[in-house]
């Protein structure tokens, strides 16, 4: 589908920008809202919390499947497939009245949530020029930082004129992903049919990236933390707006990931890399040190510049290493790594936090996240031997 260019962007690659964005509004609606719902319907606050961790869950452990499926069936049927699908999940939410049928929805939703971006990542990755990897994957993330960054809002204001009203909103954003990824061309035309072999056998999964991806656990792992706590955090130490971290991260993301992705491009991706992930441990490590809102905010901006450049960087350097027919499948590998830490940091530091204290918590997940610099150079680098699409000359 790349013609060599080093154009960037082009109509397909805004087109699935717009697509992505679609996606996060939606979800991120949906994902705020619904433990009110659930508390609304006489749930308990663990089972509100249940809500993402299955999501989260549910996603991680299939990814590694769907991206793979999507390779086979083709990505742009699998999100016009996927979109359509989760449509009917909107009705589902909408038509449940106990906390336990909203649940298993979310469970069998998170299949259908990791072959979406799954295939959008996959698809995204052949438009982007291979010299501009890490900063077209930059861009294009940063479609779903804004859509993150106002959904929110929206599906909380949505709800105070009722759950359906909420739940419309989500069905028809559904609709319009179907219709946007209508529009792109499908990517296996002009390409020879691929032979087709048993589909459940050991090849299914892209073993090779998902041990490399197991850095990207380690360092999500206290992303959990931060996602679920750091408002809480602020407001225990009496920091207001209690969302100061978020919008911090945000802003420091959205001006640092398009520069961060150039540079990575020009000087080497693994070289840029690794100071990521060390930015990473410091923004742990600042939040053990305190909540002020100096704390908080350094800690922010280490964190934006780190682990806001840390997935384009490793991404596209994992892609100089996989062929173009199983990008589905090694996208899969890297969000059921990301997605397994951040459930499972979640998860660890809130009963950390509840039993020791925010300090001890974070304290734990600078430490855990400083395991992923040696791994990724000790293991990372060195079971990713040979290139199979390697970088254009720079």
């Amino acid at each position: 589908m790349v013609d060599g260019a080093e154009r960037l962007l082009s109509a397909r690659f805004l087109t699935m920008c717009a697509f992505s964005f679609t996606v996060f509004l939606s979800a991120f609606q949906l994902i705020p809202t619904a433990p009110f719902r659930i508390v609304d319907l006489g749930g308990t606050r663990f089972t509100a919390g249940l809500f993402l961790g299955l999501l989260t869950y549910a996603s991680a452990f299939t990814a590694p499947i769907t991206g793979a499926l999507a390779d086979r069936l083709g990505r742009r049927r699998t999100l016009i497939g996927c979109s359509l699908v989760l449509s009917l999940f909107a009705v589902g939410y909408a038509m449940s009245t106990r906390p336990a049928t909203m649940l298993v929805l979310v469970a069998v939703h998170g299949f259908f949530w990791s072959g979406l971006l799954a295939a959008s990542s996959a698809y995204t990755s052949e438009l982007v020029p291979a010299g501009r990897r890490a900063e077209g994957i930059g861009y294009w993330g940063l479609s779903t930082m804004l859509a993150v960054a106002v959904a929110p809002s929206v599906g909380l204001w949505l709800y105070q004129f009722g759950w359906m009203a909420m739940c419309l909103s989500v069905g028809v954003l559904n609709l319009l992903m179907a219709g946007i990824a209508v529009t792109l061309p499908d990517d296996r035309a002009g390409r020879p049919p691929a032979p087709r072999h048993a589909f459940f056998t050991r090849d299914l999964v892209e073993w090779r990236i998902l041990v490399v991806a197991l850095t990207m656990f380690l360092y999500a792992f206290g992303y959990g933390g931060v996602t679920s706590f750091a408002a809480m955090y602020a407001q225990a130490s009496g920091v207001h707006p209690t969302g100061l971290y978020f919008t911090a991260f945000a802003a420091v993301v959205i001006l640092t990931r398009p520069f961060s992705g150039r540079l990575a491009d020009r000087l080497g991706h693994v070289r840029v890399f690794v100071p990521c992930l060390l930015l990473i441990v410091a923004a742990y490590a600042l939040l053990a040190l305190g909540g002020s809102r100096g704390w908080l905010l350094a800690s922010a901006a280490a964190l934006g510049l780190g682990l806001g450049s840390a997935y384009p960087i490793f991404a596209a350097w994992i892609l100089d290493h996989v062929a173009t027919e199983r990008r589905g499948a090694a996208f899969g590998s890297l969000l059921a790594a990301f997605d397994t830490g951040l459930g499972t940091g979640s998860i660890s530091l809130g009963w950390i936090i509840e039993h020791h204290g925010y300090r001890v918590a974070f304290g734990l997940a600078a430490a855990v996240a400083s395991l992923a610099l040696p791994y990724f150079l000790l293991v990372g680098t060195r079971t990713l031997v040979s290139q199979v699409n390697p970088p254009a000359p720079r």
